[in-house]
């Protein structure tokens, strides 16, 4: 007996926000489209899933035992590709929602890869380095099966960082016997990472906001100029805002908030972003910096600014708040930061949307980099992976615009219709097995 789309998508995977947004995008793209309505139905859910258990030895000598996930959403194109979160919040549903968001970005800027992602529930604030390790390479042992550099790469995302993928590569390394450094990406320079691959994700988004200005500007919809008469603010200070943050300090921008989830700070002449940087690295937090303001984050999603860049989390913009936000443009450096329902208000009124699937994957186009460096044994300068990421972002950035005027359509259908025009054509190619 055949189980239907619908026991699918409103069982196990339909519990998260994130993934019913996510499979709202692909159905308004899909219609907008006309896309083989098969093949949406096979795009709705994962191809493959795997729950474990990962019980570790805590430094007080007793036993806890942690959820994790990997999910495959689909690998049509490639291998899957994906990043690792640890976070209190992780879920098999949210998981599925943001191997779904890979899928389609991988898609989008024309890499080789599938979309995958990964995650164990825990709060990483409170685990000791020790237990840091061990809960990272006991979960790369129980997930060891469905990973490898042919198979599903693993890339660091919330918070894990380059010393989690060390530690996952070494793992799978001892276990097949000798050094596999294309099981990971984001590892660091010494064990065959790639230059440019930290700040990637935040360049990036400086990079489709550059575009964005360019094309508001052409199209006369506004007239913006990133100097110091550019007002922005940024929700998120971690690996993706706080790299945003300095590249449109650098640009001249005036940067006047930025709040992390203990809070914010504002100074309506624009902070020091290094400076704000260095206290945060020693501090673990904006509160109290001395050269602003405290400001809470529902009253930086009300700043009147040019540019908002969510970089946290997702469901930061919803129908509660959105009427607040008061933005030109919305660079969402974080995965799903604004609800379906407050995406299209927000396009009502004008504002223009850098959806997430393009604003940010800069992560995943360097880790794609970084994959190939390793398979090949060569690597690449940072000014040649810039130059790299700075292109193939140029390319993608122009052919979303093509479909949002071909469909007159917003930003993020607009995306979502370039990466799923290229699966489905993949896909049609390869036909159904059996």
């Amino acid at each position: 007996m055949s189980m239907t789309s619908h026991s699918l998508s409103s069982g196990i995977w339909n519990t998260a926000d994130l993934y019913q947004n996510a499979v709202a995008q692909l159905m308004e793209a899909a219609n907008t489209m006309k896309l083989d309505p098969n093949i949406a139905e096979r795009l709705k859910v994962p191809k493959r899933a795997l729950v474990v258990s990962v019980p570790i030895r805590l430094d007080d000598g007793t036993i806890k035992v942690f959820e994790g996930f990997r999910v495959q959403h689909n690998m049509t194109l490639g291998p899957g590709k994906g990043g690792i979160r640890f976070h209190p919040e992780v879920s098999l549903s949210e998981t599925a929602g943001l191997a779904m968001l890979m899928t389609f970005k991988c898609s989008l800027v024309g890499l080789p890869l599938g979309g995958a992602k990964g995650g164990i529930r825990v709060d990483p604030t409170q685990l000791s380095r020790a237990e840091a390790q061990a809960l990272t390479r006991r979960y790369t042992t129980e997930i060891n099966m469905i990973i490898g550099p042919d198979k599903d790469i693993p890339a660091p995302d919330v918070g894990t960082d380059g010393r989690h993928m060390a530690w996952m590569m070494d793992t799978f390394s001892q276990e097949r016997g000798f050094a596999v450094p294309g099981v990971v990406t984001g590892k660091p320079i010494e064990v065959g990472g790639s230059l440019g691959r930290a700040e990637s994700t935040g360049l990036g988004v400086v990079f489709t906001i550059e575009h964005a200005v360019k094309y508001l500007n052409k199209t006369g919809k506004q007239k913006l100029t990133i100097d110091n008469s550019m007002i922005v603010s940024v929700q998120g200070f971690g690996k993706v805002g706080s790299i945003a943050a300095l590249e449109m300090w650098k640009r001249g921008a005036r940067v006047v908030a930025v709040a992390d989830y203990l809070g914010g700070v504002y100074n309506k002449a624009g902070l020091n972003i290094p400076e704000l940087m260095k206290w945060f690295e020693a501090k673990r937090t904006l509160v109290g910096f001395p050269g602003g303001d405290a400001m809470s984050n529902e009253e930086m999603l009300a700043l009147p600014v040019d540019v908002m860049i969510p970089a946290a989390i997702d469901g930061v913009i919803t129908d509660a708040n959105v009427g607040k936000v008061n933005a030109k443009i919305i660079a969402e450096g974080a995965n799903g930061p604004i609800t379906n329902t407050a995406l299209n208000q927000l396009e009502e009124r004008g504002t223009f949307i850098i959806p997430d699937v393009l604003c940010n994957a800069g992560g995943v186009i360097v880790s794609y980099f970084e994959w190939v460096q390793g398979l090949q044994n060569f690597f690449w300068s940072e000014k040649e992976v810039n130059e790299k990421l700075a292109e193939v972002l140029d390319n993608a950035f122009a052919k979303v615009v093509a479909q949002k005027e071909k469909y007159n359509c917003g930003m993020k259908t607009a995306a979502l219709i370039q990466g799923v025009d290229r699966l489905n054509k993949a896909m049609l190619l390869r036909g159904l097995f059996p």
